[in-house]
């Protein structure tokens, strides 16, 4: 009962396993999450063509029910920037200047969009994470740091931009800082608060360097009186989540269902690779259907509550990080701070410079940056290297869906390339060792009189079915004497398909008209099952298959004996 419990609320498998020592940096690490939670929240809330409280309703219930369902012990979750245009597009027609039908509409869309969320990780659809290799994730997090660089280093220096890529904007941020275009009091306070963080990081580790930055910048703004003359956070919205999803029609369903598919797309594309990231750089793992269902519940939730579609936050996540969050306690504490601050302080955040937000998120962002890795990767692999570099390069400079597609293309080609050029070999004898052996690296070793070994390491498949039946017919031409029978080494090969199998009977006829057999030694179960099922039972039958290649050379030696 309770692996069942623990499989379908990872939550309470956490508390069970809950550690006394996490709390204190998991209360540390919600409160100096909870100051970018709430402009964040806001923020998006606005650039979606919503009330700024949706921003809040959206951050405090899916953070709440993600700490229940969600598998990620590190992942937060909010109001994103590449759900908020989407949502303004798909849902202010409909409102028609109606801000109450507009909140409705958002949470129906959230509603919506989390349902087939849930549905697609019931169905288990969440292997897509499976095709995030390292490299993908190490380029992934390199490019959202760049991206983070480039959206907060204007906000930290007190101007702003507006250019409509990720090149124009850092153009941009160099034509403003040379033209004196910077703030110099927001400068201040956004650099003081970097050599507070980071000397608090090195020199004093206990004291958590960003809560310091962002209380002693608030009574700066507070004591010199600074809030009408730089960018600071606001103040907090009256209200709490509550059910707004009067006036609904079932013709709003049907108008929202196009939107709904694809923010589910954008939201776990992107929730999937930063969930799986975090996972592995902290060696765990997450189950991707399971992050599917839980994003999926954490939308409804926000849809019934008053909120809107929500997503993984890249930006917010490192900072839970960098603050040595351990666990999903440090949302709970985010969200319940925030409701606090609603009903107590409200006024608190006017104080709040965004400068300092801008370097509370750049300090985190550079912990995401991960350069020996990729200096590794060239070292091993140029393949490698450049998936992750494709990585980097599309999110920091396209966007993070578009990268990762670009990314996991990328990864399909390589995997293609790879298996089209396999690597085969053939096997020899080698005198004083046991076993069949590669022939390019032991030239000693010598062919059984009749027989011809070879080994192809791939599945046959489309790519490179044809370039098998052309490298056996090779080996046999180039033989030095006469071979009777070609004993295909089956072990690598873990399928076949109708391609490489039309591929494999014009090479058995090609060989037969050579008075040549070929047989299959060490072939797996289910590369057997596939035969069968294509029909070749009767071409193949059990006299051509053996166990071992052992057994397949010493019952076709003595066959050549005795003829």
């Amino acid at each position: 009962m309770a692996s069942v419990v623990d499989r379908w609320l990872p939550g309470v498998a956490v508390v069970r396993r809950y550690e006394r020592a996490w709390l204190r940096t998991d209360l540390v690490a919600g409160a100096v999450l909870t100051a970018l939670l709430i402009p964040a929240g806001m923020g998006y809330a606005q650039a979606a063509g919503l009330p700024p409280a949706t921003g809040l309703y959206a951050t405090i219930i899916p953070l709440l029910a993600y700490a229940l369902f969600g598998p990620s012990r590190l992942l937060v979750l909010g109001p994103d920037s590449s759900l908020a245009p989407i949502i303004a597009v798909s849902v202010l027609p409909l409102a028609g200047g109606d801000p109450d039908r507009a909140v409705a509409l958002a949470g129906l869309l959230a509603i919506m969009m989390g349902g087939a969320l849930v549905i697609g990780g019931l169905a288990k659809l969440g292997f897509v994470t499976d095709l995030l290799s390292k490299p993908i994730r190490v380029g992934y997090l390199n490019g959202i740091a760049l991206a983070v660089f480039v959206s907060q280093v204007p906000k930290l220096l007190g101007f702003s931009v507006d250019g409509e890529t990720a090149l124009a904007d850092m153009r941009d941020i160099v034509d403003s800082t040379f033209s004196g275009d910077i703030d110099r009091t927001s400068a201040a306070l956004g650099i003081g608060s970097i050599v507070a963080i980071v000397l608090c990081k090195r020199f004093v580790p206990k004291v958590p360097g960003v809560l310091v930055a962002v209380v002693g910048s608030m009574l700066v703004v507070w004591v010199q009186d600074l809030a009408t003359e730089i960018s600071v956070a606001g103040a907090l919205p009256e209200g709490l989540p509550a059910p707004a999803l009067g006036g609904l029609q079932w013709s709003d369903v049907a108008d929202l269902i196009g939107p709904a598919l694809g923010i589910a797309l954008i939201a776990f594309a992107d929730t999937g690779v930063l969930s799986r990231t975090f996972a592995a750089r902290h060696n765990e793992t997450v189950d991707g259907s399971q992050e599917m269902s839980a994003i999926g519940v954490a939308n409804v939730a926000s849809g019934l509550f008053g909120g809107f579609s929500i997503s993984a936050s890249s930006s917010r996540t490192p900072v839970a990080e960098d603050a040595g969050a351990k666990s999903q306690l440090v949302g709970v504490v985010g969200a319940v701070l925030i409701v606090v601050f609603i009903l107590v302080a409200p006024e608190a955040t006017a104080y709040l410079p965004t400068a300092t937000l801008a370097a509370v998120v750049l300090v985190a962002a550079y912990g995401l940056i991960d350069v020996p890795a990729v200096r590794r990767f060239f070292q091993v692999s140029r393949t490698e290297a450049g998936l992750s570099v494709a990585a980097f390069l599309g999110v920091a400079l396209i966007g993070v869906l578009q990268g990762i597609v670009i990314a996991v293309g990328l990864s399909f080609v390589a995997f293609v390339n790879h298996a089209w050029r396999a690597y085969r070999t053939e096997l020899v004898r080698v005198d004083g060792r046991r076993g069949y052996h590669d022939v390019s690296r032991h030239p000693e070793g010598h062919r059984i009189p009749g027989l011809l070994i070879v080994r192809f390491d791939a599945p046959l498949f489309f790519a490179n079915g044809a370039q098998f039946d052309d490298y056996v017919r090779s080996l046999v031409v180039a033989a030095p004497e006469p071979v009777h029978t070609v004993i295909l080494a089956a072990e690598p090969i873990t399928s076949i398909d109708t391609t490489a199998l039309d591929e494999l009977i014009e090479l058995d006829d090609h060989l037969a008209r050579h008075g040549i057999t070929l047989v299959f030694a060490e072939m797996k179960g289910p590369v057997k099952d596939q035969l069968r099922r294509f029909g070749m039972g009767v071409r193949f039958d059990e006299s051509h298959f053996y166990a071992t290649l052992g057994t397949a050379v010493d019952a076709l030696r003595d066959d050549l004996r005795d003829d």
